[in-house]
C-alpha cells in the first residue's frame, strides 16, 4: 500500500513546448503543462467539456527524454508525485506551487 501513497498519473496534452534547463552539474530539468480533458452532462443534459491544466517537473532521464521527443500539443502519460514548495518573487511576494513531479512518462501520441 505504501507504493499508492502520494502517487500521480494523469494523461493528457501538453500546452506548450516545454521549457529545458541545463544545471550546472549538467543534470537536465523539464518544466511543462498538461491539459487533461473530462466530459460529464450537467443537470440540464448538455454535455460539457471541463479543461484542468497541471503543472509538470521532470529531472535527469526523464528531463533528457522530453526535451527530444515532447513538444506542444503531444499527448502523454505521466507517473509521479504531487508536491508543493513556495519562494519569494522579484517583489519579495510569496508564490506558492503545486506541481507534478514525474518518474515517468509515456509518449502517447505520434
Amino acid at each position: 500500500m505504501n507504493a499508492m501513497k502520494n502517487r500521480v498519473q494523469l494523461i493528457g496534452n501538453v500546452g506548450q513546448d516545454p521549457e529545458i534547463r541545463t544545471l550546472e552539474n549538467g543534470k537536465k530539468l523539464a518544466h511543462l503543462s498538461i491539459a487533461t480533458n473530462e466530459t460529464y452532462k450537467n443537470d440540464k443534459g448538455e454535455k460539457v467539456e471541463q479543461t484542468e491544466w497541471h503543472r509538470v517537473t521532470a529531472w535527469g532521464k526523464t528531463a533528457e527524454i522530453i526535451e527530444r521527443f515532447v513538444v506542444k500539443g503531444k499527448e502523454v502519460a505521466v507517473d509521479g508525485k504531487l508536491t508543493h514548495r513556495s519562494y519569494d518573487d522579484k517583489n519579495g511576494e510569496k508564490r506558492y506551487v503545486t506541481e507534478v513531479v514525474v518518474n515517468e512518462i509515456l509518449l502517447l501520441s505520434k
